[in-house]
């Protein structure tokens, strides 16, 4: 039990070190200013998802022409 309890403190300490993107730098900011960092990685990462389906899609059609 000793080192289950360890195991879940040190866990919550790593977490505390991390930087999480939807925690504002400045506590000043309000509204979507917040989450900019977080909406700039979705972005990014929605742009991606569509361009590998686009280019997946692509050899797709051109194997059954």
């Amino acid at each position: 039990m000793k080192n289950l309890t360890r195991y879940f403190g040190e866990v919550r300490t790593e977490l505390q070190k991390a930087s999480w993107p939807w925690i504002p730098k400045n506590k000043g900011e309000k509204g979507f200013k917040r989450f900019k960092e977080l909406t700039d990685s979705t972005v990014v990462v929605f742009i991606a998802m569509m361009l590998l389906g686009a280019f997946r899609e692509s050899f797709g059609i051109l194997i059954f022409i």
